[in-house]
């Protein structure tokens, strides 16, 4: 308290305090005058809105096909008759689904298990490294096969792993039964996954490496200082860091557990047969699709949209009670 200021008298006895002066909220600007202040942004994001209502919003709404006897030629989606949940229950009685439903899990589970850890460990991995010139050199390599397409990545394995391929002709050429991963359907969720993290491992690890780089040096220097090793200040300082992208990553991933792939597991069908490499798009494109049954393949997608809309809301929520954002906040 300054010399000449006098202190305010303090409330007597019995007498309540003066309530605190509740500040008012700020009335929000009208919506011409945020119209005029962002009107470049909204511009900028016309585009991509566009994109978005003509290629996600409005074709959903042919989901409806699912609940009718369509006849794209005849009666098309105003005039097929409507036949309720049908379809739907042809599914669920259809022994190609219910396995197609299988292997689509099991090779989820298996990849969440021994392909989501890996971008992690690449990333740390990376992130160790002193030199920065070998550090940008070995996130161009491994970040490289993401732009491959699946048809080169089934062709680099099929000359590494195949029958004739430089692996078999090794063992051949030493004594060895040669081996073929690429027709074996007992291996055949190995190879996926093996293929999967040649491919995607290196842009997951750029992921990871974005939020190693927001973690603050500082807590690493103090933890030094207060005798830390490596790995205590991995486990105390670095995977915390981590936690709110693996969280966040993890519930996508699960949201996304009907979709393990098209196209990987389409090309390699033939070479392996549908009772392993059948998942769910493929029974999609096989059942539906090709025989011209878009209703019967309509109510597939639409289950597993909706599967996936119950994992991602249901994880998002365990991430809250774990004190994690999540994917949205409940505010």
């Amino acid at each position: 308290m300054t010399a000449g200021t006098k202190p305010s008298p303090a409330p007597a006895a019995g007498e309540a305090a003066a309530p605190a002066r509740r500040t008012q909220p700020k009335p929000r600007p009208h919506w011409r005058l945020r119209l005029r202040h962002d009107w470049p942004l909204l511009v900028m994001a016309l585009p991509m809105m566009i994109l978005v209502w003509g290629f996600w919003w409005i074709p959903s709404l042919g989901n409806v096909i699912a609940f009718q006897d369509y006849k794209p030629y005849t009666g098309g989606v105003f005039g097929s008759r409507i036949v309720g949940f049908t379809h739907f229950q042809a599914l669920f009685g259809d022994p190609e689904f219910l396995r197609a439903l299988t292997n689509t899990l099991s090779i989820t589970a298996f990849q969440l298990v021994f392909y989501f850890p890996i971008p992690i460990m690449l990333a740390l991995l990376m992130h160790s490294l002193a030199s920065e010139r070998l550090r940008s050199m070995l996130q161009s390599v491994v970040y490289l096969p993401y732009f491959f397409s699946w048809v080169l990545v089934i062709a680099i394995f099929q000359q590494m792993v195949g029958g004739a391929g430089l692996l078999s002709q090794l063992l051949r050429r030493n004594g060895f039964e040669g081996l073929d991963w690429m027709t074996n359907s007992d291996t055949f969720i190995l190879l996926v996954t093996s293929q999967a993290i040649w491919k995607d491992a290196g842009f997951g690890a750029i992921i990871f490496l974005a939020a190693l780089a927001a973690i603050s040096p500082a807590l690493y220097e103090a933890a030094a200082v207060d005798g830390a090793g490596r790995w205590r200040r991995l486990w105390h300082i670095t995977l915390p860091g981590l936690r709110p992208v693996i969280v966040l990553l993890l519930i996508l991933r699960l949201g996304d557990a009907l979709n393990v792939g098209f196209e990987q597991f389409f090309l390699q069908r033939s070479a392996v047969g549908s009772q392993a490499s059948e998942v769910f798009d493929t029974f999609v494109y096989y059942s539906g699709i090709r025989v011209g049954d878009f209703d019967y393949g309509a109510a597939a997608g639409l289950f597993k949209g909706v599967v996936g809309l119950v994992l991602i809301l249901a994880a998002n929520k365990v991430a809250h009670m774990l004190g994690e954002r999540g994917v949205y906040s409940r505010s």
